[in-house]
């Protein structure tokens, strides 16, 4: 007796200019694969992020996107280090400011 072939779904990484400023996301989510690196970098495993997204991911989403970060190791760095100067500068504009009203 057949069997009916089984339906995969196979979820991508994107990028799209208007998602997250065009970082890395997985499809169909706001979720940037810097996310998913920042929480394995926290000692996170896999098994315990599928829970911390608003969005709830699977399994292999969050593998998919770990793979990704691994392929792509300069891109993530980027966008870490991307993310550090606005910080900074932000703290920045927060120090000025706090500096003139107590002035």
């Amino acid at each position: 007796m057949a069997t009916a072939p089984k339906i995969v779904a196979s979820t991508q990484i994107t990028k799209k200019p208007g998602v997250c400023g065009g970082k890395a996301c997985i499809d169909n989510t706001r979720i940037r694969v810097i996310d998913v690196v920042q929480l394995r970098r926290e000692g996170y495993a896999p098994e315990d992020m599928r829970g911390i997204f608003a969005v709830p991911l699977t399994l292999a989403q969050i593998h998919l996107a770990l793979a990704y970060a691994d392929d792509h190791p300069e891109e993530v760095e980027a966008d870490f280090a991307a993310g550090d100067r606005v910080l900074a500068q932000i703290e920045r504009e927060r120090a000025a400011f706090l500096s003139r009203r107590q002035g």
